[in-house]
C-alpha cells in the first residue's frame, strides 16, 4: 500500500508540473529561447525573462494539486485522514504550529538581522518594490502552506509513521525520512551552486531536526510550523541568485557563505531541539524504545 501510494504522488507530481511548463513555455519561447531550455529556466527563471510572481504561482499550485491528491487516498488505502497522519489523533494541536512558528521565527529574523548588520558592502541590496511584493505576499499565504504541510505530512508523517511500523525504531524514523527529504532537494539550484557537501546537508539537518521533534512531540505540528515559518520568512526577507524560488524579498543577496549558514543552521536546530524540549518536557530516552503497534479501539 505505501508503494502504491507512493507511486500515486510520483505520477501526480509529474503531472502537476504540467501547468508549469504550459505557463513557461511560451515565456521562454517570447524571448528568444527553445524548449530546450525549459530545464534550465526552472533553475534561473529571471535569465529567461520569466516574473518571479508568476513562476512562484505556477510552481506552489502544483504542491496543491499533490496535497488534495495524498488527502483524497489516504483514507481508502491506509483507512487513515490527514489529521491522523499528523499527529494520530482526531484533532490538530494548532498552539503546537503558533509555538514552531513563533520560536523558528525568531531565529530566522533574528539570523537574519545579524547578516545584514555585519554585511560588507554591496553584499546585501535593498529592492523593495510595492506592487509585486504585495502580491508576492499574497500568493505566499494562499499556497504556501500547501507546500510546506504536504512536505511534512508526506516525510515526517506518512512515511515516518510507515518506517515505525515496519522496524519498530524511533531512530529509524527520524533517519530514513530526512535524508529521502534531504534527496528530494538534490536537484534545486541551491546544490549546483554551493555544491552538493555544503548544500545537502543544510536539507539533512532541517530534516533530522523537524524529524526528531515530530517524533518527541507525537505529532507534527511543530515541524508544520517550522517548516512554514522558514520557507515563508526565506521568501520574504532574503532573496538571491541561486534560490529555488527566487521572489521580490526585501533583500537580495550577492554573497553567500554556504559554510556560515550550514554552522548557522546546525546551531539554531540544536537550540530549537532543547528550547522546545524545556516548554513540553521531552522525554529523550523515549527514542531508544521500541515502538509499539497501537492496541485496537475498545467496542462502545
Amino acid at each position: 500500500w505505501y508503494i502504491l501510494m507512493i507511486a500515486a504522488i510520483f505520477i501526480a507530481s509529474q503531472f502537476a508540473a504540467i501547468p508549469l511548463f504550459l505557463i513557461l513555455i511560451p515565456v521562454i519561447l517570447s524571448n528568444g529561447g527553445n524548449i530546450s531550455d525549459l530545464s534550465a529556466a526552472m533553475q534561473h527563471p529571471s535569465d529567461y525573462g520569466i516574473p518571479a510572481n508568476l513562476y512562484l504561482l505556477v510552481a506552489l499550485l502544483s504542491f496543491v494539486i499533490i496535497y488534495v491528491l495524498f488527502a483524497l487516498l489516504v483514507k481508502p488505502i491506509h483507512g487513515r485522514t490527514v489529521r491522523e497522519t499528523i499527529n494520530g489523533r482526531k484533532r490538530i494541536r494548532w498552539d503546537r504550529i503558533w509555538m514552531g512558528i513563533i520560536v523558528w521565527g525568531v531565529f530566522v529574523i533574528a539570523d537574519t538581522a545579524i547578516s545584514l548588520w555585519i554585511a560588507s558592502p554591496g553584499e546585501y541590496e535593498f529592492q523593495f518594490n510595492a506592487g509585486p511584493f504585495f502580491l508576492m505576499l499574497v500568493i505566499l499565504c494562499i499556497l504556501m502552506p500547501f507546500q510546506t504541510s504536504i512536505e511534512e505530512i508526506l516525510f515526517r508523517g506518512y512515511l515516518a509513521q510507515g518506517i515505525a511500523r515496519w522496524t519498530k525504531s524511533r531512530w529509524w524514523a527520524v533517519i530514513v525520512p530526512s535524508l529521502l527529504f534531504a534527496l528530494m532537494h538534490y536537484l534545486n539550484p541551491e546544490v549546483e551552486e554551493f555544491g552538493f557537501w555544503l548544500a545537502m546537508p543544510s536539507y539533512l539537518i532541517m530534516g533530522l531536526m523537524l524529524g526528531l521533534i515530530s517524533i518527541l512531540d507525537d505529532g507534527i505540528e511543530l515541524a508544520l510550523g517550522i517548516h512554514f515559518i522558514n520557507n515563508m520568512l526565506g521568501s520574504v526577507l532574503v532573496t538571491h541568485e541561486a534560490s529555488v524560488l527566487p521572489t521580490h524579498a526585501l533583500f537580495v543577496s550577492h554573497e553567500i557563505d554556504p559554510v556560515v549558514s550550514l554552522i548557522s543552521l546546525a546551531i539554531a536546530s540544536v537550540l530549537v531541539v532543547f528550547i522546545l524540549q524545556r516548554i513540553y518536557k521531552w522525554d529523550f530516552g523515549i527514542m531508544n524504545r521500541k515502538v509499539m503497534p497501537a492496541l485496537p479501539l475498545p467496542l462502545r
